[in-house]
């Protein structure tokens, strides 16, 4: 399992992101295959070594033809499906801009089709995100912590006019999270950078039981006299391989007056924000009506916001909360080699016991798809072809 933690003392932007993970070894050259693969007018990222307050960092800018467009967010998505991008890539990158997106339609007063992007929506920020989502995949990050997150204080001049900061949209993607106190008078967070952390973050405090294995430094394109203007990330694995404690929430609602395709599109609304897991359960209610129990397990910033989904999507008068505590064991991704080809998965080791492999379902359908064959086929064979002792010697290196 990466485990990856985000210092962020002088807040968070997309290029300081892709800064510190191409600072932390994610291949520039895979990044920007994945950036020419959207079909943006030309675009190129160039990675310098700066100092911020005589620190080091990864800067990264990214040159491309000037443009006036302004895009919405089936736009965006669009360009994503259509690319080059692995599903994990695609998923990340759609999940960050429908955040951004429900963002900006409840400041406006608007919804998430009509709503559109005016800086986050340039190629830069495009080019931001979705290097974020790829370089986030070809570091195999697991599980991400991030720190208490700096918004700054003063004003900003965006595309509807001056702001105080946290701009509009970057509060409401802050909703939940830990802000941080700064007495420097400039925007730290970006609206792309809310969106990073409200999408990709499972907790927030400070740095949790880990070892260390690389430290990336992403650079800001200001040179602050305060403090140095860099966003640290620190990748490694649990100190404890069984897994940290961490807090879950559960939100549950009983249904008997509503159709089984409402629950089916709930169920799926909720798992695209962002929902851990979302199941149903038969159950017979008041007046002996057989319903259904709609329960969704969710990271504690997301409580508010799927709750409003299920008041949104559902009939409910009434959603119950509870925290609980969830150990998960340590994991990462891991590849087999099969006769049609390589299948991604997931590795793990029970206490006590070999390594264990488990398919990715996406990646067997496609391969059964592409092939005509049984999808039973694929995932047997891909059990079949994982080798324990291969495994086991690849978790020590």
């Amino acid at each position: 399992m990466t485990l990856a933690y985000l210092d962020c003392p002088s807040g968070i932007s997309g290029d300081m992101t892709l800064g510190a993970l191409v600072d932390a070894g994610a291949d520039l050259a895979a990044i920007q295959a994945g950036i020419d693969s959207l079909g943006l007018p030309s675009c190129r990222l160039v990675a310098s070594e700066v100092k911020r307050q005589a620190f080091r960092g990864v800067q990264i800018t990214v040159e491309s033809a000037p443009e006036h467009v302004h895009r919405h967010l089936h736009h965006i998505t669009a360009m994503i499906d259509r690319s080059r991008l692995s599903a994990r890539q695609k998923d990340l990158a759609g999940r960050i801009f429908l955040r951004l997106a429900q963002a900006e339609a409840k400041v406006h007063g608007s919804t998430i089709e009509k709503v559109h992007f005016h800086e986050v929506g340039a190629v830069d920020s495009i080019a931001d995100i979705v290097g974020t989502a790829i370089g986030w995949d070809l570091l195999q990050i697991d599980r991400l912590v991030v720190s208490p997150v700096p918004t700054g204080h003063g004003f900003v001049n965006i595309a509807h006019g001056r702001c105080s900061i946290p701009a509009p949209a970057t509060a409401e993607l802050l909703t939940g999270v830990p802000l941080a106190t700064s007495d420097i008078e400039a925007e730290l967070t970006t609206p792309t950078g809310a969106a990073i952390v409200a999408t990709l973050a499972d907790g927030f405090g400070p740095v949790p039981s880990m070892r260390i294995h690389r430290i990336g430094y992403g650079a800001g394109s200001r040179d602050m006299t305060a403090q140095p203007n860099l966003l640290r990330l620190l990748l490694g694995e649990p100190a404890d391989s069984s897994g940290a404690l961490e807090t879950v929430w559960t939100l549950e609602t009983q249904l008997d007056d509503t159709s089984g395709e409402i629950v089916g599109y709930c169920t799926g609304v909720l798992l695209a924000a962002g929902a851990l897991d979302v199941y149903t359960t038969a159950v017979q209610m008041k007046k002996n009506r057989p319903g259904v129990l709609l329960t969704v397990l969710c990271r504690p910033p997301d409580v508010e916001r799927l709750e409003a989904i299920l008041f949104q999507q559902t009939p409910t008068l009434g959603v119950r909360r509870s925290a609980a505590k969830r150990r998960a064991l340590a994991r990462r991704r891991h590849e087999v080699v099969t006769a049609w080809g390589p299948i991604d998965g997931m590795l793990w080791t029970p206490p006590g016991g070999p390594p264990a492999f488990s398919p990715e379902y996406e990646t067997c359908r496609r391969v059964a798809d592409e092939q005509k064959i049984p999808l039973r086929v694929i995932i047997e064979a891909a059990q079949r072809a994982f080798d324990p002792n291969t495994a086991e010697a690849a978790t020590k290196l």
